[in-house]
């Protein structure tokens, strides 16, 4: 009985003690995940229930075998972090700091993928590569990024810092900073050289085509008047 309690009390430590170093190495990780959820109700959640984070933590210590040359040994841990939490980061991606992955489900980041700080992904979005050439072939990601849920970024291309890339977007050219992307295949508007704001809508963003059409249909219908 004695030697169960004594198994208890270790197991207890052990968890304690990598809670609270998981809490101190992703410290900045997690205050960036509070800030942009709103549905992240404590730290102690986050770091329990959040799979996006948990994501992260697998990357990271895949990415340090990865760069060990344990190519093995990394994409084996990044397949059981896709069997946890429903996102595939590949080991050999380059991500910056307070990286998030918001649900997260069906998220992929191919082999090549460079991403800057403070970038957020929806669920179901892809930053995959094009054809099976070697070398750089996925895409690179700017700072203070958004990309919507179910969104596409293909191939060796660049997103600026600062922008926005619509849900349900297929993105296949380079976008410039500050810009919002729309469509399939991804249409860009400028937003006057201003920084997005952190709103966060990657829903509701206006498709300077689409705004072209009504203005279309609504001087038509004046027209029918007269």
């Amino acid at each position: 009985m004695v030697y169960v309690i004594n198994i208890i009390i270790i197991l207890v430590i052990l968890s304690v003690a990598k809670l609270a170093l998981i809490s101190i190495v992703f410290y900045s990780d997690i205050r960036a995940l509070q800030k942009r959820d709103p549905a992240a109700k404590s730290f102690l959640e986050v770091v329990l229930l959040y799979q996006g984070l948990h994501a992260l933590i697998f990357y990271r210590i895949a990415h340090v075998l990865y760069n060990l040359h344990l190519f093995l040994l990394a994409r084996a841990l990044s397949q059981l972090a896709r069997f946890l939490t429903g996102i595939e980061i590949h080991p050999g991606a380059r991500i910056g700091k307070r990286f998030f992955v918001d649900h997260g489900m069906g998220v992929v980041i191919g082999e090549t993928t460079v991403i800057g700080n403070d970038v957020l992904l929806y669920q179901g979005s892809t930053l995959g590569g094009t054809g099976i050439v070697k070398g750089k072939r996925h895409p690179t990601i700017g700072n203070n990024v958004v990309v919507g849920a179910g969104a596409k970024v293909l191939g060796n291309i660049t997103i600026g810092d600062n922008s926005y890339i619509g849900a349900n977007a297929v993105v296949i050219k380079d976008v410039p900073a500050n810009s919002t992307v729309v469509g399939v295949p991804g249409r860009i508007t400028k937003q006057d050289g201003k920084k997005m704001d952190v709103s966060l809508d990657h829903v509701h963003i206006l498709d300077p085509i689409m705004q072209t059409i009504e203005e279309l249909q609504d001087r038509v219908k004046d027209l029918e008047k007269k």
